[in-house]
């Protein structure tokens, strides 16, 4: 009989368990519903089966086993534990009842879970298709503001916060076009911090491998920039939210393979966002917690899908690992710069991008639509966060002209600070929003920018210390990366010099709404214009 396990998903994700199995004697037999992902030339074997068709899945596991023999069905980083589940159960392989897997899928039926078993998670209500499409909103139990997420999708797609009726009338639009089926549940909202955890459940021992912070931004999405491992919490709050955690597996009834949770820390005390049966995606189980602790929890699950005991799990080592997010503006890259640079940074370990030149680009609404992350690991926790936030501000994305998203993102939004989405990179108070209106809007000199004799309308209020974009740049520092980009010296000046165009409001609202990206935009537009009427 043949050592041989089933991964479902040939993503990046899915790139640790691949390599391990190999590693370990297995033939990795792999299966996507896209025969071009990232990681289909890593495996022993690939078949493009869809991950939501069990009856595929089984007929194949089926086959596999009657020719060879198979040893076990896991996933990393997918939502399809409950097509796992399926196999495992039907094959008699390791791992958790098909039932449980669909209470760790389904969010409707996980809040059920919890409640029963009194696991502290909010209170909810569920919203069917047809009811939206009637027309009526649901009679909430509880206050605005509430969160509004598909009961049935990953990657914090279509989830996002509704603090009124009209909100929650767009969210819940949102999540049913999410759902596969046709189902939206409406949360209770978690006041505080979001942490992630990872675990390992061997015959009911659950051994937790990683505890997180997570960076969440941009409401009403909920889009994490980023998190460090290990948390920074003091150990007895740790160990509370642990503690909840575990009870939240224990609810679910996963009892071999693995888990992974999102926990929020409330004035209540811990509270279960969700818990998946699977080890995490977000580069946590495969990356960031292997670089901090020196263990790999992608082997133990490996052994564990396979019905081997996971072996030691006690962290090795005591490092930090930060991982970092990269985000543009809407439109289509014509460049992308920096990344060698940012991989030479000392203490970083991978820089993994999702797009290249002509890829089309948005402001994320979700985790999967972010342009890439990097990630670093160095003993000393201030240097690694450090490292991961230069490395992702030395990636530089300069967008297309003309662009109508582009266009439409820069010149109809708002600068100022007010509740929005997307929001400005430089959110401006009233007061500099006035000084930022109240400036002139001369006629470009299009002679003067083909010769590149550029100059920029001064505006020192807006240079503040505090004011940092959506990677923390300041504007002086954006204003450099601008330069860099161009070649244009671009001097700040009060008064238009001679021979020389001067850039004033226009160019400021671009600069203020998209940092250098959307003063980028507007100085490459100018510059196409002025090739055209003087080639």
């Amino acid at each position: 009989m043949k050592q041989r396990i089933l991964i479902l998903g040939a993503g990046i994700m899915q790139k640790p368990a691949i390599s391990f199995a190999k590693e370990r004697g297995l033939e990795a037999v792999v299966v996507d519903a896209d025969p071009n992902a990232a990681c289909v030339g890593l495996a022993d074997r690939f078949e493009k089966i869809d991950l939501k068709d069990k009856e595929a899945l089984e007929a194949f596991a089926r086959s596999l086993k009657m020719d060879g023999g198979l040893s076990g069905v896991m996933t990393a980083g997918t939502d399809f534990s409950a097509s796992v589940a399926w196999v495992a159960e039907r094959l008699k392989l390791p791992g958790i009842p098909y039932e449980a897997a669909l209470d760790a899928s389904d969010k409707e039926r996980m809040r059920r879970r919890f409640k029963e078993a009194g696991v502290p998670s909010p209170e909810f209500v569920i919203v069917h298709q047809s009811q939206f499409a009637a027309g009526s909103l649901p009679v909430l139990p509880f206050p605005f503001p509430v969160v509004v997420k598909p009961v049935d999708n990953m990657g914090a797609r279509g989830c996002r916060r509704a603090d009124s009726a009209e909100d929650l009338r767009a969210a819940l639009q949102d999540a049913l076009a999410f759902s596969r089926s046709g189902r939206a549940i409406v949360e209770e909202y978690m006041e505080g911090p979001e942490f992630s955890v990872d675990a390992i459940v061997y015959q009911g021992n659950i051994s937790i491998c990683g505890l997180a912070d997570r960076h969440i931004f941009f409401p009403p999405y909920f889009i994490e920039m980023g998190h460090t491992m290990p948390t920074a919490l003091p150990e007895q709050e740790a160990a509370a939210l642990l503690e909840t955690f575990k009870a939240g597996v224990r609810a679910l009834g996963i009892t071999n393979g693995a888990a992974k949770g999102d926990v929020k820390l409330t004035p209540r005390g811990p509270m279960i966002g969700e818990i998946a049966a699977r080890l995490s995606g977000g580069y946590m189980s495969g990356w960031t917690y292997p670089y901090a602790s020196g263990v790999e929890p992608t082997k133990a699950a490996i052994a564990v899908a396979i019905g081997e005991a996971p072996g030691p799990l006690e962290p090795i080592r005591t490092w930090t690992s930060a991982e970092r997010a990269f985000i543009s503006i809407p439109g289509q890259v014509a460049e992308l710069y920096g990344i060698d640079e940012a991989k030479s940074i000392p203490g970083i370990q991978d820089v993994f991008s999702r797009i290249s030149k002509g890829s089309r680009v948005q402001f994320p609404e979700n985790n999967v639509t972010k342009c890439g992350n990097v990630i670093s690991a160095l003993p000393d926790r201030a240097a690694a966060i450090q490292a991961a936030e230069d490395a992702a501000r030395r990636i530089w994305i300069r967008l297309a002209s003309p662009h109508a998203e582009t266009e439409a993102f820069l010149f109809t939004e708002s600068p100022v600070s007010v509740p929005s989405f997307p929001p400005p990179a430089y959110p401006l108070s009233q007061d500099l929003a006035q000084i930022l209106f109240a400036m002139p809007e001369n006629e470009v000199d299009l002679k003067a920018v083909a010769k590149g004799a550029i100059s920029i309308f001064a505006f020192p209020e807006f240079f503040q210390p505090s004011l940092k974009d959506y990677h923390g740049r300041s504007p002086e520092e954006s204003l450099q990366v601008l330069r860099t980009i161009t070649g244009l010296a671009l001097p700040v000046v009060a008064q238009p010099q001679a021979g020389m165009t001067i850039l004033d409001r226009r160019f400021w609202q671009a600069f203020v709404r998209g940092s250098y990206q959307g003063a980028l935009y507007y100085i490459d537009e100018l510059t196409s214009q002025a090739a055209k009427r003087f080639r």
